[in-house]
């Protein structure tokens, strides 16, 4: 797992002629939807974008960045804009469901969440779910290494055009990071030549024995 995350970087320039196939984005998509969230919400959709057009779009909206359009694949995460009682009695209704009907424990615990959560802003309430987003976003990053597709996680996009483009407002959510998902092109990546750079350990851990 270390080789492969030594050999992954933040791909500035995609092979377009390249396209993920879809047995390794599908692996990919299924690390996301393994990664732990707190108390097991979920609060975010990933969107899949291969429509040319919309990726366009998206592009004149980051910076231009053009392995929006030369990855094959782009993976938009967006958060709920809150947390409302039938999201989280949504949650509550699967796992019974799924483990063989009600659970009075777990009722208890997702009553206590609700009696939290939704008094909150929902400002809040959104930072909350877009840190579960990264979470999820982490694991497709290790997933994406371990079968060698390159990847570049954004945060350079206006989200408020995102969410327009793909309509995400009416849906309950909010554009987070941007995940373009293809193959570095080696002729024309200037960062690929570069070595990786990171703070030593003793500069970035602290052992409290």
């Amino acid at each position: 797992m270390l080789d492969k995350l030594n050999w992954r970087y933040a791909t500035k320039k995609m092979d377009p002629s390249k396209v993920v196939p879809d047995e390794k984005l599908d692996q990919i998509l299924e690390a996301i939807r393994l990664a732990p969230t707190s108390s097991g919400t979920q609060p975010f959709e990933v969107f899949v974008v291969t429509n040319p057009e919309k990726c366009a779009e998206i592009q004149k909206v980051a910076w231009d960045q053009t392995q929006i359009t030369d990855g094959s694949h782009l993976l938009v995460f967006a958060a709920w804009d809150n947390y409302t009682a039938d999201r989280i009695d949504a949650v509550l209704d699967q796992m019974e469901d799924e483990r063989g009907g009600e659970n009075p424990l777990l009722s208890r615990y997702y009553d206590k969440l609700k009696a939290s959560y939704l008094p909150r802003d929902d400002r809040d309430n959104y930072e909350h779910a877009a840190r579960q987003a990264y979470i999820a976003l982490g694991f497709a990053l290790v997933a994406a290494a371990e079968l060698e597709v390159d990847c570049t996680p954004m945060e350079g996009f206006d989200p408020d055009k995102v969410d327009k483009i793909l309509d995400l407002k009416s849906r309950g959510l909010r554009s987070v990071v941007l995940l373009p998902l293809g193959y570095r092109d080696e002729s024309g990546d200037w960062l690929l030549p570069l070595k990786k750079v990171r703070k030593p350990e003793d500069k970035l851990m602290t052992r409290i024995d």
